[in-house]
């Protein structure tokens, strides 16, 4: 098929989601086949955010063939040099990491009618309340043995609807929503921004330019030093001298502690209904994400429910029951 017919092909990658990926080789070429049967999931976002970026100068990859109603596309093979890859070899993890801060600041200086394209659905209040709900609907549930009761729900999304207002003093642009390590590559052959390459952003929103910085420092699935943390901040701030510090803190502290709260959730609901339970190990490093987000003042009722509700001794890895 379009003209890679011949080709070889091998099991490349899978995600939390239902895609998978697949490397296809014919001679010196290769691409990378997506795999993502519908309905589960819908190739149209990905093929809209991968030629808004690369019409940006990113490196996203370019799309060589498609059959979207199949759920397929024949992709650009940016190779295999994720972040991941490179710091698991001993690359220099301040240097990475501030190459995806510059990709960043690049993004966040573009008029919001260029950065945001036509159609990207807003990251609005309801959705990250429906998100931080993750941690109350699966998580307590696998944890406590038992569902939350209606009140103690409503006070959990109450709180979230007060502290979500702190995350909104900061300007907004394009959030690719899972900017993180595994999804950034170097792209050897190519300078400045186009040298970083980005993957999985199909879930792409228009809200506030702290999301993608949070996702990036405080990693669910690895540690991050503090000194390359304070280097990436230092370096996005000194791009935007006009940012308020303390607004800036406050948004960065409000979505840590969203995104945190999802990803328990999610990486419970992963085990407990997909069977996917590689992702439970990462819970207890989430946890101290998430304890440390709720340090910010503007977190303190939040932390008071939490510790309440899900005391110390609660916060690790649920014994959940994968689906037969």
């Amino acid at each position: 098929m379009a003209g890679w017919g011949g080709a070889d092909r091998a099991i490349l990658a899978a995600d939390a989601s239902f895609r998978r990926y697949d490397r296809i080789i014919d001679g010196d070429r290769r691409a990378v086949l997506m795999d993502a049967p519908p309905p589960m999931e819908d190739v149209q976002p990905f093929l809209m955010l991968a030629r808004h970026l690369v019409g940006l100068g990113y490196s996203a990859p370019r799309i060589l063939a498609e059959d979207a109603a199949a759920g397929f596309l024949l992709l650009e093979d940016l190779g295999d040099a994720t972040f991941t890859r490179l710091l698991a070899g001993g690359e220099d993890e301040t240097a990475l990491y501030l190459m995806a801060t510059d990709l960043l600041i690049d993004l966040h200086r573009r008029p919001m009618d260029q950065a945001v394209p036509i159609g990207c659905p807003d990251y609005d209040d309801a959705r990250l309340l429906d998100e931080a709900a993750l941690l109350t609907n699966w998580y307590m549930p696998q944890i406590l043995g038992a569902p939350l009761s209606a009140a103690a729900s409503a006070d959990y999304r109450n709180l979230w609807k007060i502290a979500l207002g702190g995350a909104r003093a900061v300007p907004e642009s394009l959030v690719l929503r899972d900017y993180h390590v595994d999804n950034l590559m170097r792209v050897d052959d190519r300078q400045g921004i186009a040298a970083c390459g980005l993957l999985d952003f199909q879930d792409a929103v228009r809200g506030p330019v702290t999301y993608d910085l949070v996702s990036l420092i405080e990693d669910a699935r690895r540690d991050v030093s503090p000194a390359v943390a304070d280097s990436v901040l230092e370096r996005y701030l000194a791009a935007f001298p006009a940012l308020d510090r303390d607004d800036f803190g406050r948004s960065l502290a409000v979505l840590g502690a969203q995104r945190h709260a999802k990803v328990i959730g999610i990486f419970t609901r992963l085990c407990a209904r997909d069977g996917k339970a590689d992702y439970l190990r990462h819970i207890p490093r989430v946890w101290r994400l998430l304890e440390a987000a709720c340090i910010h003042p503007s977190l303190a009722s939040l932390r008071g429910w939490l510790d309440s509700h899900i005391p110390a001794d609660k916060r690790g890895i649920p014994s959940c029951e994968a689906p037969s």
